[in-house]
């Protein structure tokens, strides 16, 4: 959270001095390496129609449920309670960028569980680094994300020092992260073509995919 309101509050100053033209570019740099990440993400999934049945069922799911209406209709209650200031697309971007992926998962796991806050410092510096260049582009929403992080991040990390004992063989290459790592990439490769501006994905619609792709790939892998 400190990194991201350094890395916010810094391209917030930054991006105010910039032109219209300087922040396009930089909204543009960054969907390029979203776009990079989500597909780098996607790709590490070992059960290809697991991850493509939770990604069109998750979806589904998500917009039966109206998940990126009931966001942006929060977002937008805090638009008018900031003056009118843009908030939505920075605060959804944001959350679902820092919050979606491995390291937000097992990086809390293993500080809750262990006391192992290694990855976490390593997430904390990219988070920083991101926060800045999208503050820059897309203004003070990006700063909003922190409530998320502290209650995605934080639950995460409380809930697993109470199960400390359950959690000792999860890591990174375990085959739940890896296809909840998968699926995220969805999630992160639809943000970034909505960076892009080339279509709206909706990707908060996704999310659930983000439980059904481990559930599947068990499932699919008793089966074999």
């Amino acid at each position: 959270m400190g990194t991201v309101l350094v890395g916010g509050s810094a391209g917030l100053l930054l991006g105010a001095r910039l032109p219209d033209r300087v922040r396009t570019s930089a909204t543009v740099a960054v969907g390029i390496v979203t776009v990079v990440l989500g597909v780098r993400m996607a790709l590490r999934t070992e059960h290809l129609v697991a991850w493509m049945l939770a990604v069109v069922l998750g979806g589904t799911l998500g917009s039966g449920l109206r998940l990126t209406d009931r966001i942006e209709s929060a977002s937008h209650r805090l638009q008018r309670a900031m003056r009118g200031r843009p908030v939505s697309e920075g605060f959804l971007t944001a959350s679902l960028l820092f919050c979606v992926g491995p390291m937000a998962l097992v990086g809390a796991i293993q500080d809750g569980a262990f006391g192992d806050w290694t990855l976490l410092a390593m997430k904390s510096i990219l988070d920083g680094i991101s926060a800045l260049a999208l503050a820059a582009a897309l203004g003070p929403g990006v700063l909003l994300s922190l409530g998320t992080i502290l209650i995605y991040q934080g639950g995460i990390t409380l809930v697993a020092s109470f199960a400390a004992g359950g959690l000792v063989d999860l890591t990174r290459e375990a085959p739940a992260v890896v296809e909840l790592e998968a699926a995220g990439g969805a999630v992160v490769l639809a943000l970034g073509i909505g960076l892009l501006r080339l279509r709206d994905l909706r990707p908060a619609d996704l999310l659930p995919a983000l439980v059904l792709a481990p559930l599947l790939a068990w499932l699919l892998r008793g089966l074999a």
